[in-house]
């Protein structure tokens, strides 16, 4: 930290505010004056523009005018949550010292800064969803990750290469990335989360390490197999460090490390995250996703757990096999009555999280409370002895009954919200504390004798003893009674048709009413300070207790989901084979259903180690993407541990899901579409492996025909014969159908579908063989294409396929259109017929005239 600047030259109000500001730079400082938080000079400029608050200039300090802007105390949280969503980082400056006591300004100190990815409090957090801090940093061709969730108290290692690097920033989607600022990797400036660069020193690995078992209690990385991994822990001793300063104390919850490896997860590319709409739809909505159909938990824990199930899927079965098995025992069991004591749970993970930060409300502890007497019933609801899994996590949910005794001995039935407010400590928790409370409560009987009492003595009837916030106790007098006032009542105020009195009795109650009210309160803040430190202690088991409950929901939410949409257990074999049998899209199904569209057509998949790749054609609109996609969910979804939506379904190891899907541009980073389109086709190509599942749709058609068919051809020959994975090829070169004919563990499958005369219907089923054509033509005249256009599109279309073979001249695909087509001819008879009916104006016809008219042209027609 460089040497203060001199402020002497400003007002001492405004010397702090720069001291203060000085120490952080990089964050908006909000300034504790009173009942707002103020910002000044450059900082009340900027949250003028993302805020759209009023700037004001009030006198000057060194000179010039002071620039500030102000929000209220109690709507922090509303603002806080608008600069977090921007990206922003606050520091908050709260007034420390005693106002009363203070020479010049009253003390104030930063307690806590406010960033993306260390925001705790309850009212900026997505209920569903972890706001992770990260760490990269790069040493070689390393790259250390460490990553921080600070509301579950749970942090991360892993190491990856450069080429790894996208997946593991989707799959975490930080919230906040830390980097050296010397050296920021190009795949975290792309991922366009918020960046906080931070100073290479602090990237240290001896210091990571040091930090690391400080923090988590033990002598060696050992235990966790992480001695090794010196470039996470450099990117460790960044993401502590930044974490304490922002909380301003020490982490005292985080006492578990995950340490990861690419090599156990099954690898989800950014791209297949995107096309597989797992989180995020296409358009960056939260639905209809996978995420969004499956979340059906009870509990905001439950639905992060459950997402990240999702996104960190492992390859090794021994995970899933034992959710599967769970699930198994819920429908048995049926799940509904965990589910609906389910409901009755507080957010624990969170709360034990606010508690060790000491930033936890009394009405959060309410819930804790009830959370922790349910959980005797909550456990009989555990379907027991048929599940290993569910065993554990019922053990789980033993918690200590000290600690349920203490919050019921401490905290108030219905506590206030905050405990400057009061009302928060139980009666008889504390005997000073009642003491002081009693001293409140009798109050107004002692103002009612002491009213009583001085109506008698003075004869004045009307007499009253009264309190207000502004002049405390007083007796009121009308003017008309002024003259019998005794010589020991003492003036106060004076209004417009009454006086106010004070008497040394009142005066000395006065003292010791609002004194009690000041000292209670004060001794309610200590004693709920002394009840944090308690429960500090106990922060283990909580955080214990809040991961068992959100497995449980998040098993339960899956038992639901698989008896509700009909799913099937998937199995494992150790040989390779998808084989897949009446596979459904899970969202497309959902949506048909919501919408009363009709039902999704269920088909099977058979790929195994003779058949390994399937070249799919057929119409667009057909079905093939739906088809490609389903295979890859319902692959994920197993590997999850969730049941799947298919009639049965065994599947082989997998490594990971590639996807090269649809056409779009990246102009922010100058690729166009075919660009794109071989950017992620090579990276597929270079990470596929006899494990992994691709699905390539249309390759090849962001540029010319040629091009694009030798280059497909090309790709798919790559995939068959080197990586051999298992593969879903989408294509429209019907060339390509000859594929399967030189490779011999590739078939020919297409969707189906049947003309009638210009109408097409899609059967959207998976059939055996290639498609004998595209239907192009129709589908564009389904689109609402002109009739003309489609015409001459499918005179076109004639003409290329009747000289496709020939080597004739090229067709002209600029002709005019062909003339609608000539009306066959009629006879005499006909045409007068039509003349007469053509010559009829119906609104103008009586009924006589209309009659008249049927029969003439039932004439005319008999003559025909």
């Amino acid at each position: 930290m460089s040497h203060a600047p001199d402020f002497s030259a400003h007002t001492p109000v405004m010397a702090q505010y720069l001291r203060i500001k000085h120490e952080h730079p990089e964050e908006l400082v909000f300034f504790r004056m009173g009942d707002f938080y103020e910002v000044f000079f450059d900082d009340a400029r900027k949250c003028n523009q993302l805020l759209d608050i009023t700037l004001t200039t009030r006198g000057q300090s060194a000179g010039e005018p002071v620039v500030m802007a102000g929000v209220p105390v109690h709507a922090l949280e509303s603002y806080l949550a608008k600069l977090i969503k921007l990206g922003e980082a606050v520091a908050i400056a709260e007034q420390v010292g005693d106002v009363a006591t203070s020479k010049g300004p009253v003390e104030r100190k930063v307690v806590r800064v406010v960033t993306p990815g260390t925001v705790t409090d309850s009212e900026l957090l997505a209920d569903k969803q972890d706001s992770v801090l990260l760490s990269v940093v790069q040493q070689g061709k390393t790259h250390g990750l460490a990553w921080l969730s600070l509301t579950q108290g749970q942090l991360g290692l892993a190491e990856c290469t450069e080429r790894e690097l996208p997946s593991w920033l989707a799959r975490l989607s930080p919230a906040e990335v830390l980097v050296d600022r010397e050296r920021q990797p190009a795949a975290v400036l792309a991922a366009r989360a918020p960046i906080t660069n931070r100073p290479s020193w602090q990237f240290d690995t001896a210091l990571g390490a040091r930090k690391l078992c400080e923090q988590l209690g033990v002598a060696s990385l050992a235990g966790y197999n992480a001695q090794q991994m010196t470039a996470a822990q450099a990117a460790a001793a960044a993401l502590l460090s930044y974490a304490e300063h922002t909380q301003g104390r020490a982490l005292a919850h985080v006492r578990a490390l995950s340490v990861q490896r690419s090599s156990e997860l099954l690898d989800l590319p950014p791209a297949t995250q995107r096309n597989l709409e797992l989180t995020q739809t296409l358009r960056g909505e939260t639905s209809p996703t996978l995420l969004s159909l499956l979340d059906s938990c009870r509990t905001g824990m439950g639905s992060r757990a459950l997402r990240h199930w999702l996104l960190h899927p492992k390859r090794e079965r021994a995970e899933a096999l034992a959710r599967h098995g769970a699930i198994a025992a819920l429908l048995q069991a049926r799940p509904e009555p965990l589910r609906e004591a389910l409901r009755q749970v507080s957010d624990v993970e969170r709360i034990a999280a606010r508690i060790a930060l000491r930033q936890v409300r009394p009405r959060e502890l309410a819930g804790l409370r009830a959370t922790l007497h349910i959980l005797p019933e909550l456990q009989q609801t555990v379907p027991p002895g048929s599940s290993e899994l569910l065993d554990q996590l019922a053990q789980g949910l033993l918690a200590s009954p000290e600690l349920e005794q203490m919050l019921n001995r401490a905290i108030a039935e219905e506590p206030a919200v905050l405990v400057r407010d009061g009302g928060v400590i139980a009666s008889g928790f504390d005997a000073e504390l009642d003491e002081l409370r009693a001293i409140q409560n009798n109050c107004d009987a002692f103002l009612l004798d002491l009213e009583t009492r001085e109506r008698a003595r003075t004869g004045i009837p009307n007499l009253r003893v009264q309190f207000n916030k502004v002049h405390g106790f007083y007796i009121e007098v009308t003017q008309g009674q002024v003259d019998k006032v005794p010589s020991d009542y003492q003036r106060r105020q004076t209004l417009k048709n009454a006086e106010r009195y004070i008497t040394p009795e009142l005066k000395a109650f006065e003292d010791k009413a609002l004194s009690a009210q000041e000292r209670s309160l004060a001794r309610e803040k200590l004693l709920f300070e002394q009840l944090i430190d308690w429960l500090i202690e106990s922060l283990q088991p909580l955080s214990a207790l809040g991961r068992a409950l959100a497995s449980l929901d998040a098993l339960a939410a899956l038992a639901e989901r698989a008896a509700t949409l009909n799913w099937c257990r998937p199995e494992f074999v150790n040989q390779p084979c998808i084989d897949i049998s009446q596979g459904r899209h899970p969202v497309v199904e959902s949506r048909l259903r919501e919408t009363g569209a009709g039902e999704f057509m269920a088909n099977d998949c058979r790929l195994d180690a003779r058949t390994r790749m399937a070249v799919i054609t057929g119409p667009n609109m057909g079905g093939k993407s739906t088809f490609m996609r389903q295979v890859a969910l319902i692959s994920l979804l197993a590997a999850i541990g969730s049941y799947v939506p298919a009639s049965a379904c065994r599947l082989g190891p997998m490594d990971a899901i590639h996807t090269r899907i649809g056409a779009a541009d990246d102009l922010a980073n100058a690729q166009s579409t075919f660009m794109l389109e071989m950017t992620e086709g090579a990276a597929i190509l270079h990470s596929a492996t006899e494990q992994s599942l691709v699905l390539m749709d249309e390759i090849g058609r962001g540029t010319s025909t040629f091009d694009g068919l030798a280059l497909a051809g090309a790709i798919a020959s790559h995939l068959h014969d080197k990586s051999r994975a298992f593969t879903l090829f989408a294509t429209h070169y019907f060339e390509l159908t000859e594929f399967p004919s030189k490779h011999p563990q590739a078939i020919n499958c297409h969707v189906g579908a049947v003309e009638s005369g210009d109408d097409i219907v899609f059967l959207h089923e998976i059939q055996p063989g290639p498609a004998s054509r595209s239907y192009g033509v129709q589908v564009a005249r389904l689109a609402g294409m002109p009739a003309s256009l489609v015409r001459q599109a499918r005179a076109t279309l004639e003409a290329l396929e009747a000289k496709a073979g020939e080597g004739q001249a090229q067709i002209d695909l600029f002709a005019p259109p062909p003339a609608a087509p000539e009306p066959p001819p009629v006879s005499q008879a006909t045409s007068t017929l039509s003349q007469a009916i053509n010559d009829v104006d119906p609104d103008t016809l009586t009924p006589r005239e209309a009659l008249d008219l049927v029969y003439r042209l039932k004439k005319l027609s008999q003559a025909e």
